[in-house]
């Protein structure tokens, strides 16, 4: 089954080709943002099975009014064992974090957390069967700041909460932030608290 989401934000907005087959997922997508600075995001994600991540590739871009054009590349990438690989580069002179981060601190994760894209909320919800019940299940995630692309553990719960029709409400919670969050039956996001999805295709 594939799908195509459009997400938008206050941040910016998102266009998202998502594959769901046999418990595993290939997505690529692409984003604007304006915070901190206007930025452009491209982003290639595949998992394996049970919907673990296997590979997030992101790519980020602009110019700085100052400095002129910017770039930074991110690669994770996740063995079967648990084990991360961080991968990272930074072109041009913007007043960002650098990218990348420590490898050894979010070993053991199953999920990337890409900051700001509701696509990744599918990979735990989906794993979990918490389209139809169950939780809380805790999670630590490897989540990806934008546009910075620095990448740190991240302590996630989702839980369960009802179902509306053909659409489930899961909640989210992570220290200093909690939200119920709205699945469709294939357990993509089409009701994130900011967020609306004004178009989808298949």
């Amino acid at each position: 089954m594939t799908r195509s989401l459009v997400w938008v934000k206050p941040e910016g907005a998102e266009l998202a080709e998502v594959d769901l087959e046999a418990g595993r997922m290939a997505a690529t997508g692409s984003a604007i943002g304006r915070d901190p600075l206007p930025y452009r995001l491209e982003y290639e994600l595949t998992t394996g099975d049970r919907y673990v991540t296997a590979r997030l590739l992101v790519r980020t871009s602009g110019t700085d009014e100052d400095t002129g054009p910017w770039r930074r590349w991110l690669e994770l990438v996740n063995r079967p064992e648990g084990e991360w690989t961080v991968n990272a580069r930074a072109e041009g002179h913007v007043a960002l974090p650098p990218p990348g981060g420590d490898a050894a601190a979010i070993e053991g994760a199953l999920d990337c957390d890409l900051g700001l894209s509701p696509l990744t909320n599918t990979m735990p919800v989906l794993r979990g069967g918490l389209l139809h019940g169950g939780g809380p299940a805790d999670h630590v995630m490897a989540w990806i700041s934008v546009p910075d692309l620095a990448v740190m553990p991240s302590r996630q719960t989702y839980t369960f909460v009802r179902r509306d029709g053909d659409r489930s409400v899961v909640g989210f919670f992570t220290p200093g932030f909690a939200r119920d969050i709205v699945f469709d039956q294939d357990g993509l996001v089409v009701d994130y608290p900011s967020i609306t999805l004004p178009s989808t295709g298949s």
